[in-house]
């Protein structure tokens, strides 16, 4: 049995990070944790801009803000709240200690202020680091990995060689018992009787229809004769005409094998296999919805050069040219323009493969090295959803 060194959390998940969460339940909280963060920089701050107002948003913003909490590359997490917000700091927390994992909260206003606040933080926070120094990796099959799938500043040798080489890595892990997880429902319009043939049973089928048709008609609804076009400027100058090409060369990230599930954008999956998850094309809300659903790491192929990262889930860049990962070789991990150079599109698949194996061990990737955290960036849906 293939396995990788991961760490075992209470409620039978595995992690491939081992993090100390600190979660502010609203944006008015960010400055506290940043406080927390300059004083205990191993700590990992998910700092984000909302929390309030919004209301129709709050039930998804919560599941969000709770599944990353739950997510098994943290060990422990302290959720800092204002006190008046909507999305409340101690529901956040109970329902992530439902993992078993430690877990706390407080609110600024109830502690006396921002200094008194970050000082007690930092207390919380200290303890939880030293007990999560104490875990250790030990082996598990890499049926319990789940693989997030992301393309950002796509150009036209993107669905040429490296969307193609994660489609291969795709399938090895599929096969392996493994879950991939596909999102950016805007970058699979026009593909969907590709999506269907491909679908486990007839009702996934429908479903990956109506997701389809959904994000179609969104876009018809906010850019009327230009929705054929929706696709960014970057995309435009690096040779793409359409979000129909676009999207020909966006699915194939998640190879070939059969659709299991479809999920509502930041839900983990129920299936194994490949799961298709609503969600934007924006890169930094995407990749917090595949993380919130669970994955431990995400591929992120880009042609134009993108060096986002994601607080605490790996992500691995894949160049679709080698010119891109010469230009930007301390932010790109895997040059799938070898292809274009005369490499076997399979021989750069297994070097995908390779680099998964290392990061799953604990292996940091180039975003990771350069603290490319950005924020968690939530979706917040169009009025027609």
């Amino acid at each position: 049995m293939e396995t990788f060194l991961g760490y075992a959390r209470p409620d039978g998940s595995v992690g491939i990070r081992n993090h100390v969460a600190v979660i502010p339940s609203v944006a008015c909280a960010n400055g506290v944790v940043a406080a927390i963060a300059r004083v205990l920089p191993d700590v990992v701050p998910l700092y984000h801009g909302h929390g309030c107002g919004r209301a129709a948003e709050i039930p998804l913003h919560t599941r969000v803000l709770v599944n990353l909490g739950r997510h098994p590359n943290c060990a422990a997490v302290l959720v800092v709240g204002l006190g008046c917000e909507v999305l409340k700091a101690e529901g956040i927390a109970r329902a992530i200690a439902e993992t078993g994992k430690p877990v706390d909260y407080f609110n600024i206003q109830e502690c006396g202020g921002s200094r008194r606040s970050a000082t007690k933080g930092i207390e919380i926070a200290a303890e939880m680091l030293r007990a999560a120094g104490r875990c250790e990796r030990r082996p598990f099959p890499l049926s319990r990995l789940i693989l997030g799938l992301e393309c950002g500043g796509s150009d036209a040798f993107s669905g040429i060689t490296a969307n193609p080489a994660v489609g291969l890595a795709s399938d090895w892990l599929v096969d392996r018992g493994g879950t991939v997880l596909l999102t950016e429902d805007t970058e699979m319009i026009g593909t969907s009787p590709i999506l269907e043939r491909r679908a486990k049973t007839p009702a996934v089928a429908g479903e990956i229809k109506t997701m389809i048709a959904d994000a179609e008609r969104l876009t018809h609804d906010l850019l009327g004769p230009l929705a054929p076009f929706v696709i960014a400027p970057g995309n435009m100058d690096g040779g793409m005409s359409s979000i129909r090409e676009k999207s020909l060369g966006c699915i194939v990230k998640a190879g070939s094998r059969t659709i299991t599930q479809v999920t509502d954008y930041g839900e983990v999956p129920a299936e194994k296999g490949v799961v298709l998850m609503r969600g934007p094309g924006y890169d930094t809300e995407s990749i917090a919805g595949v993380a919130a659903a669970g994955a431990q790491f995400v591929l992120f192929t880009t042609g134009r050069g993108n060096p986002i990262g994601f607080p605490t889930v790996p992500v691995l860049k894949v160049a679709s040219t080698a010119k891109l990962y010469r230009a930007m070789e301390d932010d790109m991990d895997i040059n799938a323009g070898a292809v274009l150079e005369g490499k076997r599109l399979a021989a750069v698949g297994d070097e995908i493969v390779a680099l998964i194996r290392e990061v799953a061990d604990g292996r940091k990737t180039k975003a990771e090295i350069n603290r490319q955290d950005g924020i968690v960036c939530l979706y917040t849906r169009h009025p027609a959803f």
